[in-house]
């Protein structure tokens, strides 16, 4: 089946990965890995926040970007054909550096940006390029090394993660190591790369503008997200606006009411931060409802729980293992709201 083409929606995060042709090395040293940095920070104009995610590894790359006006295609063509010339120049080679065809999917934001930027951040580890986590902080080849301070790049965009795991700049760093170091056991994860995925609600706007012909589909390996939902969510999507739609809004209140009380807990106790165990428990499946099924950003659903991000979005499977264990369908509570 032919490819569809890919998606570019401005203001929208893309997750951009390429290989070495015939899995061959691109970058074979530090020299190459510092040419490519200098070229997309050249690209992006040291616009603040350009890039959310970034890791180079021997024989690809990994890229999550959020396009301006320009289009994605133009800028990530200038990158690669840019950074190919100057590795085919300096090793007097020729031919192709990359495979034929460059491999990018919309990022539902809310709840994937974390998880994601994790999950790119760790490839290093993953594929043996660094020892251990500590390693990891000081490799010049991803952008965890940015988010930690030890490196200042202007492009990346180290307050939209850091954001999630505290006010204070120290704090929130320490967090987010913590979390990256959980991330490492759970090794290889298909729903955070694109591969045949459900499209999920998140940056209204630009997929919102996305909706002709066969972008309809709620089935697309170009998008990172999941829900059954998707293809609802996506009808209700506001046609101005990067909010999620009125109408989960206004089911949220429901969806926490009533699993209070199927928890035996009162709803003031739940948006109050309560830590009491069936209060944790409730709140738990409420955001799951919410954020999975309903497609509401994370960020907003803690602050109505009371609760900051980081435990709510660790919290989302317990709150769905804990709904299923009640043989409770998240999709049909979010129906019913």
């Amino acid at each position: 089946m032919p490819r569809g083409p890919r998606l570019d929606a401005p203001g929208v995060l893309h997750h951009g990965m390429a290989r070495g042709s015939e899995r061959r090395p691109m970058f074979r040293d530090a020299r190459d890995r510092a040419d490519f940095v200098a070229r997309l920070a050249a690209l992006t104009g040291a616009k603040p926040g350009a890039v959310a995610a970034w890791a180079l590894l021997p024989n690809h790359l990994h890229l999550v970007v959020r396009p301006g006006r320009r289009p994605l295609a133009r800028t990530r063509g200038a990158l690669l054909a840019g950074y190919a010339g100057a590795f085919n120049r300096r090793l007097n080679r020729h031919g192709h550096l990359l495979q034929t065809r460059d491999k990018s999917s919309v990022v539902a934001e809310e709840p994937y940006l974390l998880d994601l930027s994790r999950y790119i951040h760790l490839n290093p580890l993953r594929a043996g390029v660094v020892r251990d986590l500590a390693a990891l902080d000081r490799d010049r080849g991803t952008g965890h090394r940015g988010l930690l301070g030890k490196r200042r790049q202007p492009w990346q965009a180290g307050d939209a993660v850091l954001g999630h795991f505290g006010r204070r700049v120290g704090q929130a760093r320490r967090r987010y190591r913590q979390f990256v170091a959980e991330g490492i056991a759970p090794g290889r994860r298909a729903d955070l790369v694109g591969e045949g995925l459900r499209r999920s609600a998140g940056g209204w706007e630009g997929l919102a503008a996305l909706r002709r012909g066969r972008e309809r589909w709620a089935f697309d390996a170009r998008v990172v997200g999941r829900g059954p939902c998707v293809a609802r969510l996506l009808a209700e999507a506001p046609a101005s606006g990067t909010g999620p739609p009125a109408r989960a809004w206004r089911a949220f209140p429901r969806v926490l009411t009533r699993l209070a009380k199927i928890f035996g807990v009162a709803a003031p106790a739940v948006t109050a931060g309560s830590r009491r165990r069936p209060v944790a428990a409730a709140r738990a499946a409420i955001g799951a409802v919410a954020v999975r099924s309903l497609g509401l950003p994370v960020t907003r659903v803690a602050r109505a729980l009371g609760v900051t991000p980081l435990p709510l979005l660790r919290g989302l499977q317990r709150g769905r293992m804990l709904l299923q264990a009640r043989k409770l369908d998240v999709e049909a509570l979010a129906r019913e709201a």
